[in-house]
């Protein structure tokens, strides 16, 4: 390791936090590689006596790190927290089941009984869970109070732990379950629900943007009736539809201490919320706060929800901000005013203040076959889309107007920052609002081991791009550079692949099988000049994307400035035969 290097470590290591029974190096940064990365840091764990929580988040692990830190371990029977999120950014998914294999084998032979086990947003699939099978069946985690982490390979191994701790006579007692951005998806949810509805003793469930649809979230329903102790539910930015929020409202009928829900950007709909606006009504007496923010309702079931909580004499917060509608598949937005009812005298003012009143109860909702779909026709032309963007500028101009004359109630706060709506729905100010780390965050969340999510990554981040707008140009090219950068200077990274996706993405090379390419844009051509000129970009493509931009291609002729631009810098650019 350079001399620079360890002086920045011997730096992170002094600024190490110990508190009472925890050594923390949460967020420093770290890139631990090998044995001598963490001398220090071993020295610190094996010097600490009663250790009883490790806080690694925010750090970058390898497997020979994780090996001499397991060693450390191997002695340390008091301890209770590994709080190990996020701590393999960058790792190829081949180091990471060996390191957690490691880590917890030294917690099984030290005699750890644990009660916090975090591996969450670490992303690493069915291979790192089966890095941690063996210490979840083991009786290390017996005692298990909270656990982040996700798959079917987790249920199965949780199943079996409560089994075997049920058969010991101490049942496992899971409390708390944080499983954020991990990739479960139906399959794993509903894997999930089945040890859930075995377990029994959850208080916090916490499952924010998951992919899991209507099919997923129906079994977690079913799940949550028989946790009977729920106290918080945050299933924020998964896709319910009318389906899944019914059956989750039905469940929540079984549940009387829940105090915290967050349905944000789950796409209840408004059959969805009017099915919990019943739930409401008759039932979970001590709830605090609601959120079902973003999730295309109408001015009668928003009401019905106010109106449904109206009473409740816990009640402190509810969110109906930023609700779409879609009709004939296009776009229209409307805002619904964040609501605070911290006193009864706040509560009298939603019957009126809640809506802004020129929102029609008549606008409709998607049909139900455009459940698990939220693109738009790929036909429609450009007069429609400038006639969309006049009526969405007249229904903001009126939204003003409206809430002008309507009871005063606390501004609505703005919408956390979030990669995933982003690249999900990329607009210029979502790519600004994401803050001056975009091109770190944007980094983080596209895998680049797959070679079409980031070929999508890459149209959908330059979809965005403005030639005019320093701002927008400047936010785009640097979360292009971040997200390129990594994927070809990432080994296993297949280029090859990368630009056949791209030229079938692009419209410009037919698919096997039968992908049907993105409406190119302007700034599609004018990000990949951008990164053709850089020193990531392998020279190699370079004659093979020029070779396809000098074909006639109709795809291309909407953007024949920026075509003719790319072609020539290709041109410059191409290695000499």
């Amino acid at each position: 390791m350079a001399s620079d290097d360890v002086a920045n470590l011997a730096d992170s290591l002094a600024k190490t936090q110990v508190d009472e029974g925890e050594l923390s190096y949460k967020g420093q940064g770290l890139k631990l590689d090998n044995a001598q990365s963490v001398e220090k840091m071993v020295k610190a764990i094996e010097e600490f006596d009663g250790l009883r929580a490790l806080r690694l988040e925010g750090n970058t692990i390898g497997v020979e790190a994780a090996q001499t830190i397991a060693k450390a371990l191997e002695k340390k029977s008091d301890l209770q927290c590994c709080h190990w999120s996020d701590m393999f950014t960058g790792r190829l998914r081949a180091e990471i089941p060996p390191a957690l294999v490691s880590l917890g084998n030294a917690l099984i032979t030290a005699g750890a009984r644990l009660k916090v086990l975090d591996l969450s947003d670490n992303a690493f699939g069915p291979d790192g869970v089966k890095g941690i099978e063996k210490l979840l069946k083991s009786t290390a985690c017996h005692t298990l109070q909270e656990l982040g982490r996700h798959c079917c390979i987790l249920a199965a191994a949780l199943t079996m732990c409560h089994k075997e701790s049920s058969a010991l006579g101490a049942p496992l007692q899971l409390k708390v379950f944080i499983a954020g951005r991990n990739r479960l998806e139906n399959d794993g949810a509903t894997a999930l629900a089945q040890a859930f509805q075995l377990i029994g003793s959850l208080e916090e469930v916490h499952m924010p943007q998951n992919g899991i649809n209507h099919p997923g979230v129906t079994a977690l329903a079913t799940a949550m009736q028989h946790n009977p102790q729920l106290r918080v539910l945050n299933l924020n930015d998964n896709t319910f539809t009318k389906r899944g929020a019914i059956a989750m409202a039905q469940a929540l009928k079984h549940l009387r201490n829940v105090q915290v829900i967050n349905f944000g950007d789950c796409l209840v709909r408004s059959e969805g919320a009017s099915a919990i606006a019943e739930t409401l009504r008759e039932g979970l007496p001590i709830l605090k706060e609601l959120n079902l923010s973003f999730g295309e309702i109408t001015e009668g079931a928003a009401l019905e929800v106010a109106r449904s909580v109206q009473h409740k004499d816990q009640f402190e917060k509810l969110d109906l901000n930023g609700t779409n509608t879609h009709k004939n598949r296009r776009k229209k937005h409307h805002s619904i005013v964040r609501i605070y009812l911290q006193t009864s005298e706040q509560s009298a003012i939603v019957n009126d203040a809640v809506i802004p009143s020129h929102v029609s109860d008549d606008e409709g909702e998607p049909e139900e076959d455009e459940d698990e779909e939220e693109d738009d026709d790929d036909d429609d032309d450009e007069e429609e889309d400038v006639e969309e963007e006049e009526e969405e500028e007249e229904l903001e101009e009126e939204e003003e107007k409206s809430e002008l004359n309507q009871f005063s109630t606390p501004p609505s706060a703005p919408r956390t920052p979030d990669v995933s709506s982003f690249l999900s729905f990329p607009s210029p100010d979502k790519l600004l609002r994401l803050g001056a780390k975009r091109s770190f965050l944007i980094q983080q969340q596209v895998d680049v081991s797959d070679v079409s999510k980031t070929v999508e990554a890459f149209l959908k981040i330059s979809s965005v791009y403005k030639e005019d707008d320093a701002e927008v140009k400047s936010a785009v090219l640097e979360s292009i550079d971040a997200v390129l950068s990594k994927a070809f200077l990432t080994p296993s990274f297949q280029g090859l692949s990368f630009m056949s996706s791209l030229l079938v993405m692009l419209g410009l090379l037919k698919s096997e099988d039968k992908l049907k390419p993105v409406k190119v844009v302007p700034g599609h051509l004018q990000c990949l000049e951008h990164a053709v000129k850089q020193s990531y970009f392998p020279r190699e493509h370079i004659t093979v994307l020029n070779a396809f931009m000098a074909r006639p291609n109709k795809s291309l002729e909407p953007c024949s400035s920026a075509r003719d631009r790319l072609q020539s810098t290709l041109q410059k650019l191409k290695p000499e035969s």
